[in-house]
């Protein structure tokens, strides 16, 4: 498990979901795109769930458990970065989520043909 400092606060995320943050936010704050990030707390700290706003005003530093840097999922990083473009910001998500509803329904209409 690695951790996501921000500010005077620590996060435990899986590595995978960490690297897959890290290139998000990085993005995200190059193009001085503000957003709030939120995910459920574990069992371990009662339930519950985090918000932060992540912004270029506060340090951010990525911890990760293993030496070796995992190989990223575009195709999940590219669901996440467009949720955090979105009102409600970046849910943090499972990859293994299915799309929901709005983009399968998207996805199964017929496209133009000219």
């Amino acid at each position: 498990m690695g951790r996501l400092h921000y500010g005077d606060s620590s996060f435990e995320m899986e590595d995978r979901l960490l690297a897959h943050l890290q290139l998000i936010i990085g993005v995200k704050l190059r193009r001085g795109e503000n957003f709030f990030m939120s995910w459920r707390a574990d069992e371990s700290s009662g339930f519950g769930r985090h918000a932060v706003w992540v912004d270029n005003g506060v340090p951010i530093h990525c911890q990760y458990d293993a030496a070796v840097p995992v190989e990223l999922n575009m195709a999940w990083a590219e669901r996440l970065a467009d949720l955090a473009s979105k009102g409600g910001g970046l849910i943090i998500q499972a990859e293994d989520v299915p799309l929901g509803i709005e983009e399968a329904d998207e996805s199964a209409q017929p496209q133009n043909a000219s």
